[in-house]
């Protein structure tokens, strides 16, 4: 098996037995300790999801990382033997690892040492189920592990023959190097013409004035169940982080009788990789040209306004900062479970938010007003406008019929006049049949 395949295929290998982890994670000046006891709460979730146990925390206080081992050397030592007291396999970082500091670390430890990004993208690997998303998560893992390649290939890279040159030519590694590079390669030729794709089809639902609503917000925040609750689709749903990969869209049919197209999207986390972001750019795309974000939020989460953050911080990564949003507080029936607390917490999300809406997807709670909210966001820049259709004119007749909402219509002598309600690109298009 070649690097390429490997890179992809280890990480899919079923575990009989779970790796014993011990989490570490650092709180610098600018940061609180509250902060980083939370980043190791979802790095604990997240290594629970690939598969393994956590057995150990380790917390330290510093001013920067150190150059070498991230850790001091004391903390280092002292990691070593609670990773011999509690027989680990596998030590975790809530950070990233250059490296240096990666080789360093195992070859101090005598274990594994890893970053958060190689567990997110190990739980990528596992639930990844379409062509498409394999091939997104396999270049993800090419782009984080191409400058982990240990020893010195890329020197050897210039040898040539000659007095002074000659010497045992190009390494393993190197070979092993270019072959990454070329699949790299591959895939991003792939997944450019897949986004080309898209496009083409984006811009066939943009000449058909088909409306797009996309579902973003953070993992496990019940995207999917509430796509099944308004769509009547039926989904795959699993209380498991990163469940959803490939975009999935459904029709949705509005209390107005408008049909809009819904797409359930994958969800972030804090620090969501770099390579995850840019590898799924091309499916990302669909969000940057929504006619309205839906950005569903677990109610239930200690740190909920957190998590909103992270999610606002990849749109603006991805460029669909700009776009309209709708706050949609989930999960009510948890919320009410855990208490007065709880419930004002969701309240002041509410308040800070205004036109947020509380439901339950699971149960139903608040769905109605959803529907009704969403009508009326979506046609907040329509408005009723009246023309002049000669009789002549079939093709604008029926085009007027495809990309509007007729409300009223008077036959006339030479013309038909219509009330008919139209969005700005709609207005636009027709604007020389304005009645006068």
């Amino acid at each position: 098996m070649t690097p390429s395949e490997s890179a992809f295929t280890d990480t899919l290998i079923s575990r009989t037995i779970r790796e014993k982890i011990v989490l570490v994670g650092v709180t610098f000046p600018h940061e609180v300790v509250a902060e980083t006891e939370a980043g190791l709460d979802e790095l604990a979730l997240l290594v629970d999801t690939a598969g393994a146990d956590v057995r150990e925390r380790v917390l330290q206080r510093r001013d920067a990382p150190d150059p070498a081992t991230f850790l001091g050397s004391g903390k280092v030592a002292e990691l070593k033997e609670i990773c011999l007291a509690v027989d680990a396999d596998t030590v975790v970082f809530d950070a990233d690892l250059t490296p240096a500091q990666q080789r360093n670390l195992e070859k101090i430890l005598g274990r594994t040492a890893i970053d958060r990004t190689a567990v997110i993208l190990d739980i990528f690997a596992q639930n990844a189920r379409t062509p498409e998303g394999r091939a997104q998560v396999e270049l993800a893992l090419l782009r984080y592990r191409l400058p982990r390649l240990r020893g010195q290939g890329h020197s050897l890279s210039q040898q040539a023959g000659g007095i002074g040159t000659r010497g045992p030519g190009e390494t393993q590694l190197e070979v092993d190097r270019r072959r990454l590079v070329r699949r790299m390669a591959r895939l991003e030729a792939d997944l450019a013409q897949l986004s080309k794709t898209r496009r083409t089809q984006r811009k066939g639902r943009a000449r058909s004035r088909q409306r797009t609503v996309s579902l973003v917000g953070y993992t496990n925040a019940g995207k999917s169940t509430l796509l099944n609750r308004l769509c009547g689709s039926d989904v795959l749903v699993e209380n498991r982080l990163f469940s959803t990969l490939d975009p999935r869209t459904r029709q949705l049919d509005l209390p107005g009788g408008e049909k809009v197209l819904m797409t359930d999207t994958v969800g972030f986390v804090r620090k969501l990789p770099h390579q995850v972001v840019q590898a799924f750019r091309s499916t990302l795309e669909e969000v940057c040209e929504s006619d309205l974000i839906v950005h569903v939020v677990d109610g239930s989460a200690p740190d909920f306004e957190g998590q909103v953050d992270a999610v606002r911080k990849v749109l603006g990564e991805i460029g669909a900062d700009d776009r309209p949003e709708l706050l949609v507080v989930n999960k009510v029936d948890a919320i009410e479970s855990l208490g007065d607390e709880a419930a004002e917490e969701a309240q002041r999300l509410l308040d800070d938010h205004p036109g947020s809406i509380l439901v339950s997807a699971r149960s139903g709670t608040g769905i109605e007003e959803l529907l009704g909210v969403l009508g009326d966001r979506l046609r907040r820049d329509d408005r009723v406008v009246e023309l002049e259709i000669p009789y002549t004119r079939g093709d604008i007749l029926a085009a007027v019929h495809r990309e509007g909402e007729i409300v009223g219509e008077e036959a006339g002598e030479v013309a038909t006049r219509l009330m008919v309600v139209l969005d700005p690109v709609g207005r636009a298009r027709f604007a020389e049949f304005l009645a006068s």
